[in-house]
């Protein structure tokens, strides 16, 4: 693992398995929602988006966290991605995390209401076309996460 790419619905605990990851591995961390959404939640133009993930992409060892649903450009990032983290937990599960975290926009519970029909087959189709050699792992649930993440710790450093 030294590109890593997370992706998920929102409230799905993407930024907090990527803190977790990059004090395991060292790697650094990219918070794309930190990067993409400009002064007053506006959402930088596509174009724009993709340029700047191909320079985030660019350095040889990262963790990028975000899915940014409707208004993403994934393809940069997993076409430099060697591993994907895919937080594919229930709409019950990340509507509560969401609740007790802050307020949202309309636009946010939108996407993640209709995010398992609507933006997971996008999602998957742009994995297939634009990361088919990545390492993908899906977890349904926080404990299955947990597995792996204690694996992780617990693994010997690559050589």
């Amino acid at each position: 693992m030294k590109r890593v790419v997370i992706l998920g619905r929102g409230a799905s605990g993407k930024s907090t398995l990527a803190a977790r990851l990059g004090e395991i591995t060292g790697l650094p961390v990219i918070e794309l929602d930190n990067i993409f959404w400009q002064s007053g939640l506006v959402a930088t133009p596509r174009d724009e988006w993709l340029k700047i993930q191909i320079k985030l992409a660019a350095p040889e060892n990262w963790i990028m966290d975000g899915d940014l649903g409707p208004y993403d450009a994934l393809e940069p990032r997993l076409r430099a991605a060697d591993t994907i983290l895919f937080l594919d937990f229930s709409l019950p599960r990340c509507a509560w995390r969401a609740l007790r975290r802050a307020p949202e926009r309309a636009d946010f519970w939108r996407w993640l209401i209709t995010y398992r029909t609507k933006s997971r087959p996008i999602l998957m189709q742009a994995i297939t076309s634009h990361a088919p050699n990545a390492n993908l792992h899906t977890f349904r649930n926080p404990a299955q996460l947990d597995d792996f993440v204690a694996k992780l710790a617990t693994a010997p450093p690559p050589r």
